[in-house]
């Protein structure tokens, strides 16, 4: 049991630091790490159309939505938004 408890304690340092630098990425970087995945699992995502295309259209117009909420928000501020690293443990 002593093991399942350090993995548990690794596994949740582990996705804090993943949150972290996810959240200090750019959006022109995040866009990249998007589209490289795209193209990796593009055969993937090609073969399980029929059983998860609708899903996934689903969640690409609602990232679309936010997205363009985003622009809105920056067209009308004049700024960009930055989510500094310390507000990880506040949103989740």
């Amino acid at each position: 049991m002593r093991e399942l408890r350090i993995l548990r304690e690794g596994w949740d340092t582990f996705e804090e630091d993943e949150t972290r630098l996810l959240r200090q990425m750019s959006v022109h970087e995040s866009i990249r790490q998007w589209l490289a995945l795209q193209r990796a699992f593009e055969h993937q995502l090609q073969e399980t159309e029929a059983l998860f295309g609708p899903e996934r259209r689903e969640a690409l117009a609602q990232l679309q939505s936010r997205l363009r909420r985003l622009a809105e928000w920056q067209k009308e501020h004049g700024e960009s938004i930055t989510i500094p690293a310390s507000a990880s443990a506040a949103s989740e």
